[in-house]
């Protein structure tokens, strides 16, 4: 979209130059000056121009966000770099329509348009194409991610199903974490920043070519301490990650990767009654081959932990969840194999094809499970872009999956994208998605002891006790959603200001969670109640000047239901986003993000309602409303050094100071979450 203001602007720029030579070839005697003052109106147009971003999450093949299908943002490696943040969950506040909730200083839930919850399972999230979703558990370790921050290009949220592209687990959105290659990085980076918290943030990362080889090599070591104890560390991790590639043609790459996340504390994750202490590691190898519109992608990833079921802080004298031996240390062990093959093809002159196949098996291996599990998944996909008119394009796709627990499924998207008049674009789109049961829901095999203090003296009881199976379903039926969205898109002020509006209605059903059953034991089961979730975003982005660009954004939704327990949807209504960036030539940068989040409910489990109702417990149910909260996230660098060397690449050095939570609104973002106050941190980031 930015060509067409260059393709303006030139011939106006050469017919005023045609003009002026014109009169000046008319006046012989008065020799010919061209006005050079042209020049620089030129140069500032272009510079003043803002781009518009091209994506692949939508369709997996590369296309303008303005002609996606689906709802998408981009987070470019400057906005996480002017953030000033530590982890991703922070930098994707700033995206509409997006709910990011911390429980403690590692645990993140992430989901989008009234979908999250404590272990937030409904949003797919992938690098460089690569699930990093825990199948096997459903959720996502959102600071244990495999790669640094400084090798992060951009960052693709989709916000809506995208089960009929991506399949199983794509049900309220898929965000994407695209990494840059080894001509993107080339050369080395050092970054460091440390602060309050005991915070750590530090990434070595080396990357350089080599005739046709490519090569990338990190290592990174995050910590930080929990937000309720100052004193006790709450995270802390090392990673490793090597990405290859080797140019086999102009039109065809092998590519090679493979990475190590080891965490030694993440406190977290908190459950419904849990406050669990874990130590998560991730490996994976991953290799992939492209030729043009060809592809196929071999992956494994394993997955292990050892974690320790604690009851919330207020029921730690009351309960104690075990596995069949009577043990509250369950270690876990994951095993996810994929192989992916796509093809796209355009027929005619108006028809783009794109058709696929993916293969995938899990298996789950613990003590907190009744057997060692597993599971095959096969889906099969095919898309069709029809150009109907100029101005009209038909986007209709078909999934259909197969599971070897569940019947299959079938997940249809069609998208409707009207471009009257350039830079202008209105999308119409429906779609379909579906989250199966995991191995843990299917084949959970726990126990539960309930230990109340009678308060009577000798020779009664001074405890009375009983102890209740939580058990898994093989039963259990995939949660659906069925969603229908509407939006626009639009550039003003020569290609400077872009302005997008969304409205959507979600339909929910068969959501999974665990009951107390007739036989007096626990079980998942799929609540037979449903959920309509609707509203809307808006939001401008802008580049007022070549040294100063802003954002701002709302967004608003409304929860219908019928769902029963902790299943229930809770969600802020209104979201406010603002932030405004400055870039000076002279070195100096800053950045002011601001996040309005407002008052919401979340559905606390019946265990806390129950024990309270014991005078003899102690207990005190926690209050189900979150109020609202302002955040306020400042960052101030200085490029004090900049060289370009010989190799193409810009040599450069930065210091920078960034506070997190700068008005220090302490809030929490869940009933049964941390407190979470501010926090500064001091950067220095070098590349050569």
């Amino acid at each position: 979209m930015n060509s067409e203001p260059k393709k303006v602007c030139y011939p106006i720029v050469a017919a005023l130059l045609t003009l002026r030579l014109g009169s000046f070839a008319a006046a012989e005697p008065t020799p010919m000056i061209v006005d050079q003052s042209l020049a620089p109106l030129v140069s500032n147009d272009l510079e003043l121009l803002k781009e518009e971003e091209t994506v692949s999450i939508a369709s997996r093949y590369e296309q303008p966000i303005s002609q996606a299908p689906s709802n998408v943002y981009v987070i470019t490696d400057e906005d996480i770099r002017q953030s000033g943040a530590i982890d991703l969950p922070t930098v994707l506040r700033r995206v509409p329509g997006l709910e990011v909730m911390q429980m403690t200083g590692a645990d993140f839930n992430v989901s989008a348009r009234g979908g999250n919850q404590p272990f937030a399972n409904k949003m797919l999230v992938m690098v460089d194409g690569r699930s990093i979703y825990l199948d096997v558990q459903g959720n996502v370790f959102w600071k244990a991610i495999p790669v640094t921050l400084p090798e992060i290009k951009r960052i693709e949220v989709l916000k809506g199903p995208a089960s009929a592209m991506y399949g199983f687990n794509a049900f309220d959105g898929v965000i994407n974490i695209i990494t840059k290659s080894p001509e993107e990085m080339k050369g080395t980076t050092l970054q460091f920043g440390g602060g309050e918290l005991g915070t750590i943030s530090s990434a070595a990362i080396h990357a350089g070519t080599v005739g046709k080889f490519g090569y990338r090599l990190s290592v990174g070591r995050d910590q930080t301490q929990q937000w309720r104890d100052r004193d006790a560390l709450g995270f802390r991790s090392h990673k490793v990650n090597v990405q290859t590639e080797y140019a086999l043609s102009s039109m065809s790459k092998l590519q090679v990767s493979g990475g190590v996340v080891d965490t030694n504390r993440y406190d977290g994750q908190v459950g419904e009654v849990t406050s669990n202490s874990t130590r998560p590691s991730f490996a994976y190898a991953n290799v992939l081959y492209e030729q043009g519109a060809f592809l196929v992608r071999a992956w494994w990833s394993g997955y292990t932990d050892d974690a320790t079921i604690n009851p919330s802080p207020q029921l730690v004298n009351l309960l104690r969840i075990t596995d069949l031996n009577g043990s509250s240390a369950n270690p876990f062990s994951g095993n996810t194999y994929n192989v992916d093959v796509q093809h796209a093809a355009d027929l005619w002159a108006t028809n783009r094809l794109l058709y696929g196949v993916n293969y995938r098996h899990n298996s789950l291996s613990s003590s907190a499970i009744d057997q060692f599990s597993r599971e095959d998944r096969l889906g099969l996909f095919i898309q069709d872009e029809w150009r109907a008119t100029s101005a009209l394009r038909i986007v209709a796709g078909l999934r259909y999956d197969l599971h070897s627990q569940i019947n299959g499924t079938w997940s249809p998207r069609v998208a409707l994208l009207y471009q009257p008049v350039e830079g202008h674009t209105f999308h119409l789109s429906g779609s379909v998605a579906y989250r199966p049961p995991t191995l843990f829901e299917s084949h959970q095999d726990q126990r539960v002891t309930t230990s109340i203090p009678t308060g009577l003296p000798l020779p009664f009881p001074s405890v009375v006790s009983s102890t209740v199976p939580i058990s898994g379903s093989t039963r259990l039926a995939p949660e659906q959603i069925i969603s229908y969205e509407a939006g626009y898109q639009g550039w003003y002020w020569k290609h400077r200001l872009r302005f997008r509006a969304d409205l959507f209605f979600n339909h929910i059903s068969d959501l999974i969670g665990s009951r107390i059953t007739s036989t007096g034991t626990s079980e998942f089961v799929n609540d037979q109640g449903s959920a309509d979730i609707y509203g809307g975003e808006a939001g401008v982005e802008i580049l007022a000047t070549k040294w100063l660009s802003g954002f701002a954004n709302y967004a608003y939704e409304e929860i219908g239901q019928n769902f029963v327990g902790t299943v229930r949807r809770g969600a802020p209504r209104s979201k406010v986003n603002w932030g405004l960036r400055a870039e000076w030539d002279s070195g100096l940068s800053g950045e002011i993000g601001y996040y309005y989040v407002g008052a919401t409910t979340y559905p606390i489990a019946q265990t806390f309602a129950t024990l309270a109702g014991i005078p003899t417990t102690g207990v005190i149910s926690p209050s189900d409303r979150i109020d609202s909260y302002n955040l306020l996230n400042l960052r101030i660098g200085y490029r004090f050094w900049q060289q370009k060397a010989a190799a193409g690449y810009m040599r450069e050095a930065e210091v920078a100071l960034s506070i997190f939570n700068a008005l220090n609104d302490k809030h929490r973002e869940h009933p049964l979450g941390d407190q979470i106050a501010s926090r500064s941190m001091g950067w220095v980031t070098v590349r050569f």
